[in-house]
């Protein structure tokens, strides 16, 4: 994908998608034409799975991946705000029902095909349609509830990190997501694994909500680069922080003014700190705060990734639709969460996955214009073991 984009993909489905589909549709394996093959009949219609898995509860969260209620409410925003509508013999219940559960799985096209009944060519269609609604929807909902960051997240006011990060607002990271690409461009998109990939960058809130996305990138390219052209290409999107705001970054990204980032060469992880002794110095401290802050966007990326697993391993459609099966997960991921219902997958994460409780002290320290950010953080450091 040579220009990488957050929110501006073609609605269609891309022409080699579209010739893949015709030519899969044409014959079966036996080399007969479609039209020659006896249609088998199904013992329960598509729709009729979709409702009769409507009727448990659990059955609902195994197949779709939500609560019952969650479920009718996306259909009937689908439906009435993003331009959802039914076709002959698919309704919009079951399209939305062959999205949730291809994305889940995850399941092909033919798996579809077998479990609903229809055509390749229709299972291509329905999907790429409730697909493009939920991108629709993506604009509206990863964003920031708060833009003007006004309010203080309960989660900053807890003693552990009140007041010396109350100034903080979200945090970013990058994660990678395999990409089927093509095999002139496949050197750029493998990394360290062996496997071609994308660079996601999110910025997430503390309610694990993903409040900005970009796709596209290869896998090779850092995560600074990301950053820095976003801040330019998407300038006028980007929820750049407020004087004396800051974003939570890992150690991959600078630490420069609005991007808090920890100390090099310290216990960084969460994942280093269980089961080991508490944190010693004002670094480590700072670091393990920071960390437990800032696992927030891990663990949202975790959900969404066990939640639809499609993730690991996207179809081979081209790069832009791939990266829009990625912004419509992020969609359900956010409107799930703001269901405010019990849902068990975000409940396994926990709130957080810090296994110390670090006494720590006050801090009157202040993000200021002037204040250099490494000055800022030692500040920080030094209050907490104050």
């Amino acid at each position: 994908m040579s220009d990488p984009a957050a929110h501006t993909f073609d609605n269609e489905m891309d022409d080699r998608d579209a010739e893949l589909v015709v030519a899969i549709c044409a014959v079966d394996v036996w080399g007969r034409n479609i039209s020659q093959v006896p249609r088998r009949t199904l013992v329960e219609t598509g729709i009729q799975w979709v409702e009769r898995t409507l009727e448990n509860s659990n059955d609902c969260f195994d197949m779709f991946h939500m609560r019952r209620t969650v479920f009718r409410r996306l259909h009937d925003t689908l439906v009435d705000n993003y331009g959802l509508i039914p076709s002959r013999g698919v309704s919009t219940m079951e399209a939305l029902g062959i999205f949730l559960w291809a994305c889940g799985g995850p399941q092909s096209f033919r798996q579809i095909q077998n479990k609903f009944g229809h055509s390749l060519e229709t299972i291509s269609r329905k999907y790429s349609e409730v697909l493009d609604a939920l991108f629709k929807m993506s604009s509206d909902i990863i964003k920031p509830k708060d833009p003007y960051f006004t309010e203080i997240h309960p989660r900053l006011r807890e003693a552990r990190f009140w007041p010396h990060f109350k100034d903080c607002i979200r945090a970013i990271d990058g994660s990678h997501f395999p990409a089927a690409v093509p095999a002139s461009e496949q050197a750029k998109y493998i990394g360290r694994h062996g496997y071609t990939s994308q660079n996601v960058m999110a910025v997430c809130d503390f309610d694990m909500r993903f409040t900005f996305v970009v796709t596209g990138w290869p896998r090779s390219v850092h995560d600074t680069r990301v950053v820095q052209d976003t801040l330019i290409t998407y300038a006028d999107r980007f929820p750049q922080p407020p004087e004396g705001k800051y974003y939570l970054v890992d150690s991959g990204y600078p630490n420069r003014k609005s991007y808090l980032a920890p100390y090099k060469g310290q216990k960084y992880h969460i994942s280093e700190w269980q089961n080991a002794r508490q944190p010693i110095g004002s670094k480590e401290v700072f670091n393990y705060a920071h960390s437990s802050l800032r696992n927030v966007i891990e663990r949202s990326f975790g959900v969404l990734k066990m939640k639809w697993r499609v993730l690991f391993s996207l179809p081979s459609f081209s790069l832009t639709k791939q990266s829009k099966i990625i912004i419509a997960c992020m969609t359900l991921h956010n409107f799930i969460r703001e269901s405010a219902l019990h849902d068990r997958d975000f409940d396994e994460v926990g709130p957080s996955s810090s296994s110390h409780d670090v006494p720590l002290g006050e801090s009157s320290s202040t993000t200021s214009d002037k204040l250099d950010m490494s000055a800022f953080r030692d500040a920080i450091a030094n209050a907490l073991v104050a």
